[in-house]
């Protein structure tokens, strides 16, 4: 098994580790906060906008059974990469669309990913998604990992997380956990 990890934020990350937690090959989904400049940032500090960190999940994948080319793919239509510090509702910079790459071969796949879309214009607006090492990873608190899978009578979780997760599961089905 050849275990490999990747950093992605595409606004809340409720939404997101619902979604990557069910591909094959997936062996974790943490949901935390990478790229500002707090050390040991608080879930209110980063939604307050204070702290620099985008909403995140770290996802460690098999790269024998899920390439890296396959997460983005699946990334890149799970959220908006076009709309800068945005999704739908929630606004600011912790909602940034972003790719924290682990290694140099992660940061050519994703800005060779980005150019094809926006060469073949799929979004109609340019991708805005930032391309940055990674540098630290903080794990979110308990509360927040399994969020949608704990909380589905939650109200954020029916109207925003659940179409989603319906929408990702009917055009990626044959990348499903049994």
């Amino acid at each position: 098994m050849a275990q490999e990890k990747t950093t992605l934020g595409g606004g809340c990350f409720w939404c997101i580790e619902a979604i990557f937690d069910q591909l094959k090959g997936v062996t974790d989904v943490v949901s935390g906060y990478s790229g500002g400049r707090t050390q040991n940032p608080t879930y209110r500090a980063v939604c307050d906008g204070v702290t620099g960190h985008a909403e995140v999940v770290q996802v460690t994948f098999d790269n024998e059974i899920i390439s890296f080319q396959d997460l983005l793919d699946i990334f890149f239509t799970v959220h908006n990469p076009t709309t800068l510090n945005q999704q739908g509702a929630d606004i600011g910079t912790q909602y940034r669309s972003a790719i924290f790459f682990h290694s140099d071969e992660q940061k050519h796949i994703a800005q060779a990913t980005i150019d094809a879309l926006n060469q073949s214009n799929v979004w109609g607006s340019p991708i805005v998604t930032e391309v940055t090492r990674f540098e630290t990873f903080y794990p979110a608190e308990d509360y927040h990992q399994e969020y949608f899978a704990n909380n589905k009578d939650n109200r954020y979780c029916q109207v925003v997380v659940a179409p989603k997760v319906a929408k990702f599961r009917q055009y990626y089905f044959n990348k499903l956990k049994a």
